[in-house]
């Protein structure tokens, strides 16, 4: 006699933040974005390589890699988010982010522009 298998649910948890906020710092530029994980599309991005805001950055002698640029960015990307009429997102830390710095300077500022953190 063969015992099937036991029939599981489907996993929910794995969408109930579908909006995730990622970001990434090199040494020149501040990248972030927020991803919908359901179908793995990118809903609002910011980013100092930008050609409009990185022009009005080195005209403005200002750094495009610093905590001052991350918080411009977190502005930036919470003004499309609420555009969008995304209400809240989910934070995704990589291994070596704290919350500290330019990690801090973009989550804080995405607050500031009245967007939810899960």
């Amino acid at each position: 006699m063969v015992i099937p298998p036991p029939i599981r649910p489907e996993r929910v948890s794995k969408f109930l933040k579908p909006y995730v906020l990622r970001m990434h710092f090199t040494n020149k530029y501040v990248n972030a974005q927020v991803v919908h994980t359901p179908t793995a599309t990118v809903a609002a991005s910011a980013s100092t390589q930008e050609k409009s805001l990185r022009l009005a950055m080195t005209a403005a002698k200002e750094n495009t890699r610093d905590v001052s640029a991350a918080s411009k960015i977190g502005k930036l990307l919470g003004e499309r988010l609420r555009i969008k009429g995304i209400p809240a997102v989910s934070i995704f830390y990589k291994r070596d982010q704290r919350y500290h710095g330019k990690v801090k300077a973009v989550i804080d500022s995405i607050k500031d522009e009245g967007i939810k953190l899960l």
